[in-house]
């Protein structure tokens, strides 16, 4: 039988090296791996390019990694709750490859599914096809690397001729994923908005690494509930269900109690 499972987030992510890419899953800080990032933390690995949704928040998700400068590139489609992010990318120390939020989630599918590259209407029409969004500034706030003209093609569409933009698909070296439940053959189910990146950040690595509230033995996840078959899947760390978890704003209605 195959057992995926590994006994520590420490020992799944140990091989992982300097200037590794990786895809990381989670949206806003749902089904974020953090127990996979705190070890990659832990180890001591820099030099990291990441494709994930967003960069966590200061102190947490992807953010504890960059607030120790252990990435060099994020390649995202949102950034806009860590402040150190900011900080690193207009001073010159970090480089973001900025992509719209469905152009990111098809390369990183398609990367999976072993389709280099595809066409989509999003972003014609505006420096995301046409080339000059800054992708690394100099330390004087000049710009030092700047996204590339993309191949625009002509296609009808229901008689009409519209223009598209070629978008490559993404692969990485490794993939690091959250998920509410998995057997040890793999497969894997999310809950709720942390399945919107996980599945397609864990099809895109080539060596995906999971960790998982809660492991069972296979054939105990009905095949109708799998959100992602184990053939993506290469490690398995159970971490609990107690595992710590947050989110980026806390919002509340007031009490109309008395109004």
């Amino acid at each position: 039988m195959i057992d995926k499972q590994w006994a520590s987030a420490a020992e799944a992510v140990a091989d992982i090296p300097d200037g590794a890419s990786l895809a990381v899953g989670g949206f806003g800080l749902s089904g974020n791996p953090i127990a996979l990032i705190e070890a990659l933390l832990a180890q001591g690995t820099t030099d990291l390019s990441v494709v994930s949704n967003n960069c966590g928040v200061d102190d947490w998700g992807l953010g504890i990694l960059l607030a120790a400068q252990r990435i060099r590139k994020m390649t995202s489609s949102y950034v806009g709750e860590n402040k150190e992010f900011e900080r690193q990318f207009l001073s010159g120390e970090l480089e973001l490859e900025l992509t719209p939020q469905g152009t990111l989630a098809e390369k990183l599918r398609a990367g999976g599914s072993g389709i280099a590259a595809f066409y989509t209407q999003t972003g014609v029409g505006t420096q995301v096809a046409e080339g000059g969004l800054p992708r690394r500034y100099d330390a004087d706030g000049t710009i030092a690397v700047a996204s590339p003209v993309k191949d625009i093609r002509t296609f009808d569409v229901d008689g009409t001729p519209k223009e598209f933009v070629l978008e490559d698909a993404i692969t990485t070296d490794f993939s690091l994923v959250h998920a509410a439940a998995g057997d040890r053959h793999g497969n894997l189910v999310f809950n709720k908005a942390a399945r919107n990146f996980n599945p397609l950040a864990a099809m895109a690595g080539r060596i995906c690494i999971a960790q998982v509230e809660q492991l069972v033995e296979p054939g105990e996840i009905d095949p109708d509930r799998v959100h992602l078959a184990g053939v993506y899947v290469h490690r398995i760390v159970e971490v609990g269900t107690d595992i710590p978890k947050r989110i980026e704003r806390r919002t509340v209605t007031p009490s109309q109690e008395g109004a």
